[in-house]
């Protein structure tokens, strides 16, 4: 079949095995470098998911508020301001004005998936002698349960919220001394008070949010909190996660409220991961470096001693274009399959660290992500590198003198 390739193909692959020890080194160097690059990749890309996947099941992508209650300053009978110190006021737990016209014009823009409008507001639970202070969410589990996934979290019971149910943490419930089918007397500031009974236990992976949230059926949550038929958020999914910010920003601006996106809650979680990938990037720039001054350095030692060999096929009648095209297609070639010994390393060393690698609660540390464009732009990147490293010992190699090359 090699008749059938061009010559500097031929000469190419025969330089490269007659190097045999040469070119298994760069090659363990080229697999080494393309591992690393891969497994950090792949391993960034699943914890960035994993950590996406908990914020946004466990919260809204968007967050509708009442705006802030601001004091005014008092005017005088001329109508002027008096000079005063205006502080600001205690917030109180108001209702979203008109919430359901912003609900039903929030369902018409096509970039939402849910709105869910919910009723929160602070409460004690008790039960015997105990008694702990909670964060009491009133929900439809219809609509909410699309937005914050709750029935994901559930460890004991359902996700089933009647007049009379609630769901509670386990840390809640082990404060409490509670379990399955107990009953919980809940008061709140408004002096509403009910006794509900726990239908559900859940675990968020958060101590403190185990021990804090507590959720009941909308119309329950209203009646305690003195809201009847008021809400005191509207929270929302939207299709597209990234997104979320300027659509939080459309909304605050077409309506007077508040609208916080996942994004700006989750802001210091938004500059680690640049963090991350500014390092992930610099690691890939200084593997790439090195490797391709590994290939560089190969390639030059190979026409230092080939130099007879390459003066011998330029008598010959061999182009300079061809010779340089020979020592490119080498670098390429080391390139190449180098990036798939190195792809399947650290695919596999990917795999083993996934397999071995556990949270404190035994679950997995980071999802298996695999990304098959990944392992096609490293062979390509790896690939491209290999060419650029060897245009200098291309260039040396053509521009060698025949004669000067013979005679050593």
């Amino acid at each position: 079949m090699k008749r059938w390739l061009p010559f500097e193909w031929i000469a190419a692959t025969r330089f490269l095995l007659d190097g045999k020890l040469q070119t298994l080194f760069i090659m363990v160097g080229i697999s080494i470098g393309v591992g690393v690059i891969v497994f950090m990749s792949a391993m960034l890309t699943g914890l960035q998911a994993n950590f996406i996947k908990r914020v946004l099941t466990s919260s809204a992508h968007i967050q509708i508020l009442p705006p802030d209650q601001l004091a005014r300053p008092q005017r005088n009978g001329l109508g002027e301001t008096e000079d005063a110190i205006v502080q600001r006021p205690s917030q109180r737990l108001v209702s979203i004005d008109q919430w359901q016209k912003i609900r039903n014009q929030l369902e018409t823009m096509p970039e939402i998936a849910t709105v869910a409008p919910t009723a929160s507001g602070s409460a004690l639970a008790m039960r015997g002698d105990a008694s702990r202070a909670i964060t009491l969410t009133g929900v439809e589990p219809e609509t909410y349960f699309n937005v914050v996934r709750i029935p994901d979290y559930i460890v004991d019971g359902q996700a089933r919220l009647l007049s009379d149910d609630i769901l509670i943490g386990i840390e809640l419930a082990k404060d409490l001394g509670a379990n399955l089918g107990d009953k919980l007397n809940v008061t709140t500031s408004t002096s509403g008070a009910r006794v509900l009974t726990i239908v559900g236990l859940l675990d968020f992976g958060n101590k403190g949010a185990n021990a804090r949230n507590a959720y009941v059926s909308l119309r329950t949550a209203q009646s305690l909190l003195g809201m009847i038929g008021g809400v005191a958020t509207l929270d929302l999914s939207v299709k597209d996660i990234y997104a979320a910010d300027n659509i939080a920003d459309h909304i605050q601006s077409s309506n007077d409220v508040i609208a916080d996106s996942w994004i700006r809650t989750n802001a210091q979680f938004f500059t680690a991961i640049h963090a991350q990938n500014l390092t992930n990037m610099l690691i890939r720039l200084f593997v790439g470096l090195s490797v391709a001054f590994g290939i560089a350095a190969v390639l030059v030692v190979s026409v230092i001693q080939r130099s007879r060999d390459i003066g011998i096929l330029r008598a010959m009648g061999t182009s300079r274009g061809q010779i340089m095209r020979l020592f490119l297609i080498q670098g390429g070639l080391l390139g190449f399959f180098g990036s798939l010994v190195g792809s399947a390393i650290g695919g596999f060393a990917l795999i083993y660290w996934h397999a071995t690698a556990r949270q404190a609660d035994g679950s997995e540390l980071f999802p298996l992500i695999v990304d098959y464009q990944l392992f096609v732009w490293t062979a390509v990147l790896a690939t491209f590198t290999g060419l650029l490293a060897a245009m200098a010992p291309a260039l040396r190699a053509a521009k060698l003198d025949p004669v000067v090359a013979i005679r050593g």
